[in-house]
């Protein structure tokens, strides 16, 4: 009887350490470019104005400008849909914040919810674009498919910032988006 007593307590820590919802995952991407700050700015630094340097998205729809409570509505090739909303957009620090609004589209990001922020400031001679965001894999429960996994969530999160990332070093370098 007394070994089964002593046994409970360590058999419920281990239930306890299996049983763990998702944790928080981070990615960042960042890329120099030969421009100055203020020229990649102007390219990126409308919210809604990101269907014009990332190739990954097929339409982008805005609603309410670059001011706080803005948001807009990206159509991927793949067909996915990401509905974002704008939480702080400041232009003297070429620096703007957001998240991800409604339901998640599994098809777009296999991720269940992320938040954003995107940063361009001076390196050397030209610019560096940071890019970095937090979010829940796709599946929140304790055993989510490999599909929509952390690790799924990570590659798709670092793909599509690292597109993006390229994407606009072509617009803003050369004038022109990549496809």
């Amino acid at each position: 009887m007394r070994l089964s007593l002593l046994a409970l307590p360590l058999a419920l820590a281990a239930t306890a350490a299996l049983a763990h919802g998702p944790t928080p995952q981070k990615v960042s991407q960042s890329i120099t470019i030969k421009a100055s700050p203020d020229a990649v700015w102007k390219v990126a630094g409308d919210f809604a104005g990101i269907g014009q340097w990332h190739p990954d998205i097929a339409k982008a729809e805005g609603k309410g400008g670059n001011g706080e409570g803005g948001s807009r509505t990206l159509t991927l090739k793949n067909g996915g849909t990401l509905t974002e909303g704008l939480d702080e957009w400041k232009a003297d620090a070429r620096s703007y914040s957001y998240r991800m609004s409604g339901e998640p589209d599994l098809k777009a990001l296999p991720v269940s919810s992320y938040s954003a922020t995107f940063t361009v400031s001076p390196e050397g001679d030209g610019a560096k674009v940071e890019w970095m965001g937090r979010f829940y894999r796709g599946d929140t429960g304790n055993e989510p498919p490999d599909n929509l996994s952390d690790d799924a969530g990570r590659e798709a999160m670092n793909r599509f910032f690292s597109d993006g990332l390229k994407g606009l070093k072509a617009a803003a370098e050369g004038g022109k988006r990549t496809q």
